[in-house]
């Protein structure tokens, strides 16, 4: 399988881009793909539904309408929200070319498979649409991400051999978490011989707003960043050929290329702090939330669940006090009190979090 385009393993994720009001910040945006280019990377990774539609868009205006089509590597993804029906995909498909302003994706992904989706994909032809988009050259290479068992992504590899790379989620937090069985499913991937993109890498930032002594850890090592010790622990795998960095302003783009331009792999003193940092942030019991937003998208009351989780997390850490966390509360949208306990984010979730129990939890404890 040859990758002929892609220049080095860094990936920019255009999941959380600096906004202007409702609008992409396209100043920032522009000075973010250009430093990104000029650093020799390429690979550009987005999905329908990012920033509510926001983000297909802005790479059509700031990097396809800015750059030669052949320069950049293009990742886009079929996602289950937006099709019912086998009749709804080649609409979708194409729609998305003429949203992203490209006549054709370098990588197409299924989106979020599990052993739900999986069934849903199955029942819509859509592993059959999308290899003949690749006969007609609209699509270059397949994928998948993934988010489920070990197990479920042995059976998918093997009924769909031809999907040619996983997108999963690996940090050093997750690497062997039971239910995000991030080592396990990486092997899987090896043994069928799939090379693996990685999403996820700092875990939504949360590998970068570390409890104390963990922080301690890393500052202490003197190599860079917390999120350059977490980028290159998921690259140091020898079947990663890309980490994905949902990147939302210069300061961050700046730091990952640093980290990546030249990419050394972790050594074992760098590897043993993974470890003990992993221990640590698990001692605090951390809401596990990558604020991706599914679950504030389904959500009927509007509640802004991963901004709630992201500030109580801060007061679990100890990052900061109670009071403290209260004022990073949300001031828009709903309360931790107005769930009404429906499950509709519990059903998106990609990481299997009981987001109502915690919402009751911090309903109670952030009286």
């Amino acid at each position: 399988m040859s990758f002929e385009k892609i220049n080095k393993k860094l990936g920019f994720g255009c999941m959380r881009l600096k906004m202007d009001g409702d609008k992409v910040d396209y100043n920032e945006f522009n000075k973010m793909i250009d430093m990104f280019m000029e650093a020799g990377f390429n690979y550009f990774d987005t999905a329908h539904g990012y920033i509510g539609g926001l983000s297909e868009t802005s790479i059509r205006d700031c990097l396809s309408a800015r750059y030669p089509r052949e320069s950049f590597v293009l990742a886009d993804k079929l996602s289950d929200p937006y099709f019912e029906k086998e009749e709804d995909i080649l609409p979708l498909f194409e729609s998305q070319l003429a949203l992203c302003g490209v006549d054709y994706f370098d990588f197409y992904l299924f989106h979020c498979l599990n052993r739900n989706l999986y069934k849903k994909h199955k029942s819509c032809n859509a592993f059959g649409i999308a290899r003949k988009l690749k006969e007609e050259g609209k699509i270059k290479h397949i994928a998948m991400s993934f988010h489920d068992t070990a197990d479920i992504l042995d059976m998918i590899l093997t009924e769909q051999p031809f999907i040619e790379a996983v997108q999963l989620q690996i940090n050093y937090l997750d690497y062997d978490d039971p239910a995000v069985q991030s080592k396990k499913c990486y092997d899987v991937a090896v043994k069928h011989g799939k090379k693996v993109i990685v999403m996820e890498p700092v875990r939504g930032g949360a590998l970068t707003d570390l409890p104390p002594a963990a922080a301690k850890l890393f500052d202490g090592l003197g190599g860079g960043s917390r999120a350059s010790y977490a980028i290159r622990y998921a690259a140091s795998y020898p079947e990663v050929f890309m980490v994905l960095s949902g990147m939302g302003n210069t300061d961050m783009m700046a730091d990952n290329i640093n980290t990546m331009k030249n990419f050394v792999p972790l050594n074992e003193k760098e590897l043993a702090a993974t470890d003990r940092a992993r221990e640590i942030i698990r001692e605090v019991r951390r809401i596990p939330c990558t604020g991706c937003d599914y679950c504030a998208e389904g959500c009927p009351k509007k509640i802004p669940i991963s901004k709630i989780f992201a500030a109580y997390n801060g007061f679990l850490s100890a990052a900061c006090t109670k009071s403290e966390a209260k004022e990073r509360m949300p001031k828009t949208g709903g309360k931790p009190s107005d769930c009404i306990s429906c499950g509709a984010c519990e059903k998106i979730c990609p990481q299997g979090i009981e987001i109502r129990k915690h919402l009751k939890t911090i309903s109670d404890d952030m009286r």
